[in-house]
């Protein structure tokens, strides 16, 4: 009947009108929808401790009927970033449809869309009656949007150890044109903080320094400047913070070194900061010796998917689950979509939606009967 909505869109929307914005996401809002998607399909849901205090995960299981094997890890972060709400057409936590299907929410592309997907996907399967081999879990995470803390005392705990994951879907980047994009690793993250030092004196002298520019090298954008006490007053000492994002292709321990060494260069008085020193140069292997690969690929292929691989430009919950040992791939199936994540007015069509629908079903169909 024409004007009657999918039931999946009708809890994508639901989903979308929880208020999980940063700095205060409602946590127990969202675990409480999810909880009744997992009693509604008829599996079993746990909230974990994910070793930050007031910061939960939560997690759906389905069995495999040989769960000795390694399982099939399918996550997504409750969490969304601020609006900004006079810029947005409609109320951001509304999920207002418009007459072209586009919903209009904050996180409708980053990343509630993915989670939605998981859910409707799994809650096909499960009426169709649909077995595998491997156990699959649902995992859903904490402040990925403010750095990942939950994930990364998460991922050594053992309660992730227990999940016995060998390989694992996160969040993917929509894509303007007809190629879905997917991610198989992402760059490190370095905030490096540098203090120039140097004599103090009136505003109207001009005091020599031999200091140079750093230039710009990698992906690097200066984010804060910091000093001074007032106009006519040469301070003591200056800083800026560097956001740099460096490839896993990239040899870590020589552009520190590089780093180093200029700053030596320009003076006894510069002095490096490392805030944050990332190191996300694990990768999946996506060749034809990896089955899983093989098992993903395959399943793009079936659902007329052609794939772009890339790096992901940013950093994800990913990085911490691939340096425990399970292989990751991010991936959200929104092509001919524009990149909406972090902006103003994020929607996404329903038409999108429920075709990624389709696709999740064959992707997680693929992976958890993987035989190796």
């Amino acid at each position: 009947m024409e004007g009657v909505e999918d039931p999946g869109v009708s809890r994508f929307r639901e989903y979308l009108r929880i208020n999980t914005m940063q700095p205060t996401p409602d946590y127990d809002a969202a675990l409480d929808f999810l909880r009744k998607q997992a009693e509604a399909i008829g599996l079993e849901f746990r909230v974990l401790e994910s070793g930050v205090k007031d910061k939960p995960i939560g997690l759906i299981t389905w069995k495999g009927t040989r769960p000795e094997l390694k399982s099939v890890l399918l996550t997504s972060h409750m969490d969304v970033v601020p609006v900004f709400e006079e810029h947005w057409k409609y109320p951001p936590f509304s999920a207002h449809k418009d007459e072209k299907g586009d919903i209009f929410a904050r996180g409708a592309q980053d990343m509630k869309c993915v989670t939605s997907w998981y859910l409707e996907a799994i809650r096909r399967l499960k009426t169709q009656g649909q077995t595998f081999l491997r156990t699959i879990h649902l995992l859903f995470t904490s402040d990925e949007e403010v750095g990942s803390k939950p994930s990364e005392l998460f991922s050594q705990s053992k309660d992730f150890q227990k999940l016995n994951v060998t390989f694992g879907l996160d969040e993917g980047i929509a894509s303007p044109d007809e190629k879905m994009r997917v991610f198989y690793g992402e760059r490190s993250i370095w905030w490096i903080k540098i203090t120039f030092k140097g004599q103090p004196g009136h505003g109207s002298q001009f005091k020599k320094n031999p200091e140079q520019g750093l230039g710009s090298f990698l992906t690097v954008n200066m984010t804060q400047i910091e000093g001074g006490v007032q106009p006519n007053v040469v301070p003591a000492a200056l800083s800026a913070v560097f956001d740099m994002r460096i490839p896993p292709t990239e040899n870590l321990a020589a552009l520190k070194k590089k780093i180093s060494q200029w700053c030596q260069e320009a003076g006894d008085d510069v002095i490096t900061e490392m805030l944050v020193d990332g190191n996300s140069s694990e990768t999946v292997s996506l060749t034809d010796e990896n089955p899983w690969w093989i098992a993903f690929q395959s399943a793009c292929k079936a659902a007329n998917v052609e794939l772009q691989t890339e790096i992901f430009p940013a950093a994800t919950d990913s990085r911490y689950l691939r340096k425990s040992g399970a292989d990751m791939i991010g991936f959200s199936p929104m092509n001919n979509t524009p990149i909406l994540l972090h902006d103003h007015n994020e929607y996404l069509n329903e038409k999108v939606f429920i075709r990624g629908v389709d696709i999740y079903c064959k992707i997680i169909s693929a992976l958890a009967n993987v035989e190796v």
